[in-house]
């Protein structure tokens, strides 16, 4: 659950209702629009409306707010539902959709107009746009301002009906065109749209704005506290202009809190949404984007999104964090509860020439050092075996403490071996074979005689390997913050970075990964930690990088920033 301790000054608000006898249950929501997966940001909402319900043993409501049939879609809100679930939380009876609603916000809208609070205006959008004003010139009244409230009824009567076309005439609230804040310059409520509803079907052909929409679900569904992001600060005064006006029996408090800007991504729907049209991803899923189902198909833990939410904490002020704060909590939770197993991602050829040719052994290895209750496993041993080919050097350079011509080094959980002679093909000159000798005296990976190595590699027997597909996946974009290139007329999507994705697809893995299931996680030994991918079939599974074992972008930013003079 979120953190719900002092620092949290929403947690302060709720509290002092509570002992001001304002409310008797703490009664949240979590209202998305069904336009789009959830991302990384949406989290952090999902945390604290469910964490600070629970804490205060009251309730959350998922509330669809589909307001908008164009965008909205099934399969999106489908994919909602199975994210929110997939955290940990449970609204248990409380589902709801703002098509729930549609009916009384159309009878809201005949009150407002009946108490002249609302009128139908035939502008145009373009001149609605522009006799709004700007942040330092008032509006203009519309032209339609003063109809009676007989002709608005009759009006708006037509809009439900499908008599005019979209665009001909919109409902607006009656506030105030001079205001200040432009929320409030006689906001549209509900426009025409002839657009099938994905629950209502063709029952509607007018549909209300969010503004309007959401306040009154709120009341509604009786909410004590509407937690909104700080886009929505300057819309507060529209939200308990429509609840006072109509009077309603509950008037929620909204209370606004920064959102969650991350860098090294974009957290738009309109972007992510847009990566996916333009094919710059394989789907709202793939591993690289920040959404839910994008993160649980590349392995992260529902815990270890819980986490960052939880050290990120609720503010006031808009900042952005930084990716590799998630990646730390992928990496906590996952070297407590991940298996440990080898993988070779590209391999290189080592023959034991003294190790009998036919002769195989079971060696003992640790599954998890975190965690002695996961107990050890068996991995076969041969005499020829795989190791990485970065792990190779014939030349090698001062610091590099790995296999070369002449050099001992260990074998994890097995043997000493010395490298004694290379075989490479005559014509290009790549190493084909590594030749070497191993030390019998040495299972087990130490030397009776106490003498030392500076370093151990992994391996897999190469009679007994399995083949494997691995995806390394890497940020995004390459820029930190690319949602800041529209801004300056750029276009975001030319900060993606081309070496996001990276197939490697004749690995080799230990013979017991061929059980493993779609989801489960690994640490593989030296490499990272992977999770076996949905694409993966019978004999050829396909394994996501998660993250790396150490935060690499770390040293890459800071010469960044060295290069740069910043």
């Amino acid at each position: 659950m979120l953190n719900t301790g002092p620092s949290n000054f929403i947690q302060e608000i709720i509290s002092q209702d509570l002992l001001k006898g304002k409310h008797k249950t703490v009664v949240t929501r979590f209202p998305p629009e069904p336009n789009g997966y959830l991302h990384i940001g949406h989290a952090k909402s999902i945390c604290l409306n469910f964490g600070l319900a629970e804490k205060f043993g009251g309730r959350c409501h998922l509330r669809f707010d589909d307001t908008n049939p164009r965008k909205e879609d099934p399969e999106f809100v489908r994919s909602i539902i199975e994210d929110v679930r997939w955290l940990g939380y449970d609204w248990g009876e409380h589902l709801y959709y703002a098509s729930d609603y549609f009916s009384r916000f159309y009878n809201f809208a005949l009150q407002l107009i009946e108490q002249g609070r609302a009128y139908v205006c035939s502008l145009n959008p373009e001149e609605i746009r522009r006799f709004r004003g700007t942040l330092t010139e008032p509006g203009k009244n519309s032209l339609y301002r003063e109809r009676g409230i007989e002709e608005n009824l009759e009006l708006f009567e037509g809009m439900k009906r499908g008599l005019f076309q979209e665009g001909q005439h919109v409902l607006r609230a009656k506030i105030d065109m001079a205001s200040p804040n432009i929320n409030m310059r006689d906001p549209v409520i509900y426009r025409i749209m002839k657009e099938d509803h994905h629950r209502t079907g063709d029952t509607w052909c007018i549909y209300p704005t969010y503004d309007y929409a959401h306040c009154l679900s709120d009341s509604l569904e009786n909410i004590t506290h509407s937690l909104c992001s700080l886009e929505f600060e300057d819309h507060r005064p529209l939200y308990d202009w429509f609840l006072e006006q109509l009077n309603v029996e509950c008037h929620p408090r909204q209370i606004e809190f920064a959102r969650l800007n991350l860098n090294y991504t974009v957290m738009s729907k309109r972007k992510l949404s847009m990566l996916v049209q333009k094919n710059h991803v394989q789907g709202w899923d793939d591993p690289r984007m920040p959404t839910l189902s994008g993160l649980r198909r590349r392995g992260y833990t529902p815990r270890s999104i819980r986490k960052f939410c939880d050290l990120i904490g609720v503010a006031k002020s808009e900042n952005i964090v930084d990716m590799s704060l998630l990646e730390y909590c992928i990496r906590e939770d996952l070297n407590k509860i991940a298996p440990r197993v080898m993988g070779v991602l590209n391999p290189l050829k080592v023959v034991i020439t003294n190790y009998p040719p036919e002769h195989s052994e079971a060696l003992e290895a640790v599954n998890n050092p975190e965690d002695e209750s996961m107990g050890t496993r068996l991995v076969p041993f041969s005499r020829e075996l795989f190791i990485e080919r970065e792990d190779f050097r014939e030349d090698p350079p001062k610091k590099y403490f790995r296999l070369a011509p002449g050099r001992e080094v260990r074998l994890r959980y097995a043997y000493f071996i010395t490298c004694e002679k290379v075989i490479k093909d005559e014509k290009t000159g790549e190493i084909l074979e590594v030749h070497c000798s191993y030390d019998p005296q040495t299972r087990g990976g130490s030397a009776p005689d106490g003498r030392k190595v500076k370093g151990t590699l992994h391996w897999v027997s190469s009679r007994h390997a399995r083949k494997a597909a691995v995806r390394i996946y890497d940020r995004l974009f390459l820029r930190p913050n690319p949602a800041q290139d529209e801004k300056k007329g750029l276009d975001f999507s030319e900060a993606l970075n081309p070496e996001s994705l990276k197939e490697m697809r004749d690995c080799q893995v230990e013979p017991g990964l061929e059980k493993a299931g779609i989801g489960d996680r690994f640490q593989f030994e030296r490499l990272g930690y992977f999770c076996l991918d949905p694409e993966s079939e019978p004999g050829r599974p396909v394994f996501n990088r998660i993250v790396s074992l150490k935060d690499t972008w770390a040293k890459i930013e800071k010469k960044m920033q060295s290069e740069s003079g910043s």
